[in-house]
């Protein structure tokens, strides 16, 4: 059981460490470039993607403690889940501030989010092949 919790535990700060370094990436374009307009996008897509990666590892943790058989159903209702959250995010923001606005959140949305998903398949392939 310790191992699941490490394991979890392992994933949240990986999480971190990734949506940091990205983040701080983003902010170095933002003084190089001057595009003070990526700020907020970079902000919510941060947030954002360390809100999911918390929630993936806690109910990963919960899934492979109760039901360990129920995992192959986990990583495919996660990878769903995440979608359906980013595109009523990107839904969301559209309403907020306009389509002239849209294409930069998009791009920064994107790094974040096609980053978390290498992220979650990498390392829960790895963890699957060890359970």
């Amino acid at each position: 059981m310790t191992d699941i919790d490490q394991m979890s535990k392992r994933y949240i700060r990986q999480g971190i460490l990734l949506t940091a370094g990205l983040f701080l990436l983003g902010l170095l374009v933002v003084s190089i470039w001057y595009k003070y307009e990526l700020v907020v996008p970079l902000i919510v897509s941060a947030l954002f993607i360390l809100a999911i990666e918390l929630a993936d590892a806690l109910i990963w943790r919960r899934v492979a403690k109760k039901s360990p058989g129920n995992l192959a159903s986990f990583y495919t209702g996660a990878s769903g889940f995440r979608l359906l959250l980013s595109l009523l995010l990107l839904f969301i923001y559209y309403l907020i501030v306009g389509r002239d606005n849209m294409l930069p959140f998009f791009l920064v949305f994107i790094c974040f989010y096609v980053a978390s998903l290498i992220h979650h398949s990498v390392f829960f392939s790895k963890v699957s092949n060890r359970l």
